[in-house]
């Protein structure tokens, strides 16, 4: 806790620290609430895992160019409160418009905690619709944001770089597993990529059409789950937290990303495949909160293509996990041999579900 301690109080936080203990479970970063005296607020110490964020400089600026955006412009419509409906980060004592701290090869930074919230793991109709219009409203408020935001991750949603680097594994074959399976009956690894081969150039249209000027890049949240959002006590959503992945995309990552874990009744590694299964109560819940947050700035084009955001995101997190498995596991943890085998079939399984669901989606998106 000492050296924690020390960390701590390189950033100008008031009050004095009486406890530092772990908070959460994030994947990313290592998280702890600070507990400080009387009535000083508390905060959250947060170490960057820069293996992820390689750009720390460029992460910390894009956050303080949304959060302050977003509470500028709250303050412009008389919230009161702002504390509680966006994030702040704390400066440096040293350097006050540093917002981390690098020390001994670690990068670290403090926020201040919003006390009596609840976050949610639940998947319903009900939060879904919630997690549509708040993430919505989001990519809404930044829609006029003037300062040029940087990509934390580069070519994190891009179909292009991911199919690019699953050929990549196909020509290469580290771990001989395509080898093994031209060898033997059934071919299944061949069939998968005969699969997605076919699907490919249609689940790319999105960098096309960019290209073309058909569509716009925004600045999106990246990773739009449920556990993104804190509510107050009486069950109103006070603000989207989580903001390392928000960067300038395009809206059907905000949209394709929710859908693919919540629209899926089972885990993305269930080898009940049977059970895999594009709920159509799930994106019908959604984007009708989606649609309500984003109508000031939606264009018609963004709008006629959220299905194809439905089917992309399974798709690409199948080649994703498809690509590791033929490398050899390189980059997503195992729990065992097949782990990535079971996540690809899982994901295309999805993937067919979503695109048979095409028709319902179109209807249902015409109707709002």
């Amino acid at each position: 806790m000492e050296e924690l301690k020390r960390i701590v109080e390189c950033f100008a936080i008031e009050g004095d620290i009486k406890d530092i203990a772990p908070l959460g479970n994030g994947l990313i970063n290592d998280t702890y609430k600070v507990t400080t005296a009387a009535d000083a607020p508390d905060y959250v110490l947060q170490r960057i895992n820069n293996a992820v964020f390689q750009d720390v400089d460029l992460l910390q600026g894009n956050i303080a160019a949304v959060t302050g955006h977003i509470r500028r412009k709250l303050a412009a419509q008389g919230v009161t409160d702002l504390d509680r409906k966006v994030l702040r980060f704390v400066p440096l004592k040293e350097d006050g418009d540093k917002t981390y701290l690098e020390a001994d090869g670690k990068f670290w930074r403090v926020s201040v905690f919003i006390p009596d919230t609840m976050t949610f793991e639940t998947v319903n109709p009900e939060y879904s619709e919630y997690a549509g219009e708040a993430f919505g409203h989001f990519e809404a408020m930044l829609s006029d944001i003037p300062e040029q935001l940087g990509e934390t991750i580069p070519d994190f949603h891009n179909m292009e770089l991911r199919l690019s680097q699953l050929e990549q594994a196909e020509k290469e074959d580290l771990a001989g597993r395509l080898a093994k399976d031209a060898e033997a009956c059934g071919g299944e690894l061949h069939s998968i990529l005969e699969e997605i081969h076919a699907h490919g150039y249609e689940m790319c249209k999105a960098e096309r059409m960019y290209r073309e000027g058909q569509l716009p890049k925004r600045i999106s949240h990246c990773d739009t789950k449920v556990n993104n959002m804190l509510f107050d006590k009486d069950g109103s959503v006070l603000c989207v937290i989580d903001l390392d992945t928000v960067m300038p995309a395009f809206v059907f990552s905000d949209f394709g990303d929710f859908l693919r874990t919540a629209a899926n009744p089972v885990a993305e590694d269930s080898p009940e495949l049977d059970k895999v299964d594009f709920d159509m109560e799930i994106f019908k819940a959604f984007s009708r909160g989606y649609i309500k947050g984003t109508k000031s700035f939606l264009t018609p084009v963004e709008k006629e293509n959220l299905p194809y955001a439905a089917c992309l995101f399974p798709f690409m997190q199948a080649v994703r996990f498809f690509a590791d498995y033929i490398n050899g596991d390189t980059y997503y943890k195992i729990k065992y041999p097949e782990h990535n085998l079971v996540r690809t079939r899982n994901q295309m399984a999805l993937f067919r579900s979503a695109a048979s669901k095409v028709p319902q989606m179109r209807t249902w998106l015409e109707s709002l």
